[in-house]
């Protein structure tokens, strides 16, 4: 654009009041300007649902990285576990299910104690049993017993998991139904990394941070893992001598009684009162043989101190008397069919029987919405079970265990579909 400096002065002298006289004239014909000033628009884009969840699993993460530098993290661990972190979503999704039919304890032994892990399992019993034998003796836990947890947890170290265990605990500390909990578990991690026993990217596991080839929580881990093969690391993961006298460690720390035996399956004598079938209910074996209970083959009952008789498939199925042994197994993973599964096969493992009596296949497991129905229909007909949630436990059993006096049946305290009939509740 051009200005009035661009004329020669001779121009300029008659220009520009010409110009101003234009100007004056305009501004008394036209209406006053005001100036406005246009409304501020944000053009900043919205941040995305999953950008925001990512900034708040950020602010976490620095949240605790600032706890635990406070606790006694080093940067160079806090580097290490932090600066690729990353959200689990399938961590979130294992912990939130809440599955609604439950498998039966036969048929999670059937996979449990499969012929294929029976015989896989032997082998490796062979292979170990040189080396393992003198190094577990001192903890006085049988090496068959190690080998059959073993196989549980990882089919004999092939599948550890594959999430990283910072990755899953931040998950879960920052998903929040678990949070105390979770952050104790990554602070227990945090010190492994800073112990240097594992590096950040070998620390793997399942969702929900059980670690190695016997599935430690890093918390256990601080407390049981032991060095055995002396190359000062505790490597769960890679070393089985480390990974056997670990799991060793932990039993024996845990209640493990050396020369007991985890259970014995017996026969219960007729008119034998099922109600005494609860783990809380403990007297010795000579007790027990004095009611008339008896091992399958004859022999005498074991010298079990505190003994209790465990029913897991109602009266038609196999009893158990079951002692510390089985309790401490409990410790280790609180399922009771996990740890029968452990016990047999640990016995299968060494060419022992397995299970004798038949199971109730025809019974069908009810569901948690069948067994919450139950829990209503009894509470309704004055047998109390508590507030229905659709889980077995100690009050719905003595519920269901008085509805069938009632009946005259057997009463073993185990749901079936035909009691929930029988209440008058339609099956879900």
């Amino acid at each position: 654009m051009q200005t009035t400096s661009h004329f020669p002065a001779s121009t300029r002298r008659w220009l520009v009041p010409g110009l101003l006289a234009i100007l004056a004239v305009a501004g008394c014909t036209s209406a006053p300007q005001v100036q406005t000033r246009a409304p501020t628009v944000d053009t900043r884009p919205l941040l995305s649902e999953e950008a925001e969840h990512d900034q708040k699993f950020a602010r976490w993460v620095a949240d605790f990285r600032a706890s635990a530098r406070a606790a006694g993290i080093d940067e160079v661990t806090l580097h290490s576990a932090f600066d690729g972190v990353r959200f689990v979503p399938r961590a979130v999704a294992a912990d939130r299910a809440q599955p609604e039919f439950t498998r039966t304890v036969w048929a999670y032994l059937d996979s449990a104690v499969s012929a294929q892990r029976v015989t896989r399992g032997q082998e490796k019993l062979r292979q170990l049993r040189p080396q393992v034998d003198a190094l577990v003796a001192r903890y006085g836990v049988p090496t068959e017993i190690l080998v059959a947890i073993w196989g549980m947890e990882s089919n004999y170290g092939s599948n550890v998991g594959d999430i990283p265990t910072i990755d899953a605990l931040a998950t879960l500390g920052f998903e929040g139904r678990r949070e105390e909990w979770a952050r104790g578990q990554l602070l227990a991690a945090l010190k492994i990394l800073q112990n240097r026993d594992i590096a950040r990217e070998q620390m793997i596991g399942s969702w929900a941070g059980a670690m190695g080839q016997t599935q430690f929580l890093p918390s256990n881990f601080l407390a049981y893992a032991v060095d055995a093969d002396g190359d000062g690391r505790r490597d769960i993961w890679g070393s089985v001598p480390d990974v056997m006298a670990s799991t060793a460690n932990f039993l024996a720390r845990s209640g493990w009684q050396a020369g007991q035996p985890w259970a014995i399956e017996v026969r219960l004598p007729p008119g034998f009162d099922y109600a005494r079938a609860e783990t809380d209910v403990r007297q010795s074996g000579a007790q027990w043989a004095g009611e008339g209970l008896q091992s399958m083959d004859g022999a005498p009952l074991p010298a079990l101190p505190d003994a209790s008789v465990l029913l897991p498939a109602s009266a038609r199925g196999p009893a158990f008397l079951v002692g510390q042994n089985f309790r401490t197994i409990l410790r280790y993973n609180n399922s009771s069919s996990y740890a029968l599964a452990v016990g047999l096969l640990a016995q299968k493992l060494t060419d022992g029987p397995g299970v004798q009596t038949p199971w109730p296949r025809d019974l069908q497991p009810l569901s948690s919405s069948q067994v919450k129905a139950l829990q209503t229909a009894l509470n309704a007909r004055g047998f109390d079970t508590g507030t229905p949630d659709g889980t077995m436990g100690p009050a719905t059993r003595r519920g269901v265990r008085a509805f069938q006096r009632s009946l005259g049946v057997a009463a073993d305290g185990y749901p079936t579909l035909e009691l929930l009939q029988r209440l008058g509740s339609a099956a879900q």
